[in-house]
């Protein structure tokens, strides 16, 4: 058990308090800074924030080379370290200008939190995103059974995923009142699906193959007619609890969305796991979907329509994050420059 510091724990609090109130961050981001700063607690053995020094900056620098991943037991990455000291130097930073600390830190000892250059910039380099290509995504589909109701819900969860491209959270806190599959799109509601910054959309429904839109409607049409779902009751919803015989099952479905996003995340890994590929995140889909944009050779006004689909104000926000041109290819399109 944690050792705990009262007044270090009430600062925190009001830290935490301005972060969501003041600068709008959202509890994901919360939950970070809340835990970077246990450990900056950890390296400094629970002293209260009052007696801090420009040492302690240092120490925990070495602290957190040091330290290991609680699952996997390796050292911490580079980018973990460095987003780790920018969230602790964001506290102290704020802590510099309240009443009773302005004496006692200073905005010039904030700055010793800063990175070494060399490992901010490797923190940040540009790395190589691992994805399935449309033909290993639908690979992996067809792999996947649909006899039972949860199969048919993962089988569904896996299709929506190639339709969307929407984020898991979102996936997860989806209702059946967003879907519209007569115009063939769903409605990305901020107030009440999980999108990222609350950010409201429409998203048509990407053309892929039809095979995704074949089992997504049959799915949707099982919920209505044969579950006798309403608008309000999760587009994919969790396992309801049963006793059977004096043991607890989960052979059927609740009206209820996930709470988290770890089981949707585990179904798509499943999914390409069966089929002997490598466990691809729902995130990587919309590298996918990134690539796919590439491989259309679409007009502009489409490619900002598939960039919009995808919640993205900006053509290029697409282009930077999902639309990845491995070393390989990269090459074959320079060898092929240089010839013309």
């Amino acid at each position: 058990m944690r050792k705990l510091h009262a007044e270090n724990e009430r600062i925190k609090r009001r830290y935490l308090a301005y972060l969501k109130e003041a600068k709008g961050r959202d509890q994901k981001t919360l939950d970070k800074a809340a835990a970077a700063l246990v450990k900056f607690e950890e390296s400094s053995k629970f002293k209260p924030f009052k007696k801090f020094n420009r040492d302690q900056a240092g120490r925990f620098k070495v602290y957190l080379e040091k330290a290991r991943h609680l699952k996997s037991g390796q050292p911490l990455s580079l980018s973990t370290i460095d987003a780790t000291l920018r969230l602790v130097k964001g506290f102290f930073h704020w802590l510099a200008g309240q009443p009773g600390f302005k004496s006692v830190v200073s905005y010039t000892d904030v700055e010793y939190f800063n990175n070494n250059t060399k490992n901010a910039r490797a923190a940040h380099a540009q790395r190589q995103i691992q994805f399935p290509t449309m033909k290993a995504a639908f690979h992996a589909f067809q792999g996947m059974p649909n006899g039972s109701e949860m199969e048919k819900r993962d089988k569904a969860i896996f299709a929506f995923f190639l339709l969307t491209g929407a984020r898991i959270g979102a996936v997860a806190s989806f209702r059946l009142k967003h879907v519209n599959l007569i115009d063939g799109n769903v409605f990305q509601y901020g107030r009440e699906v999980d999108t990222k910054f609350s950010k409201t959309f429409t998203t048509w429904f990407f053309p892929v193959d039809p095979a995704y839109l074949d089992c997504f409607t049959a799915w949707v049409d099982f919920l209505r007619s044969d579950k006798l779902f309403g608008q309000e009751d999760a587009l994919f919803p969790k396992p309801e609890r049963r006793l059977v015989q004096g043991k607890f099952v989960f052979d059927t479905l609740s009206r209820d969305c996930y709470s988290g996003t770890g089981p949707i995340n585990k179904i798509l890994r499943n999914a390409f796991a069966m089929v002997q590929l490598p466990e691809y995140t729902p995130h990587s889909i919309r590298s996918t979907l990134g690539q796919e944009l590439s491989d259309l050779e679409l007009p502009l006004d489409a490619q900002k329509a598939w960039s919009q689909n995808m919640g993205h104000k900006s053509i290029i926000t697409t282009q930077s994050a999902y639309l990845h041109v491995p070393e390989r290819r990269q090459g074959e399109l320079m060898k092929a420059l240089a010839k013309k």
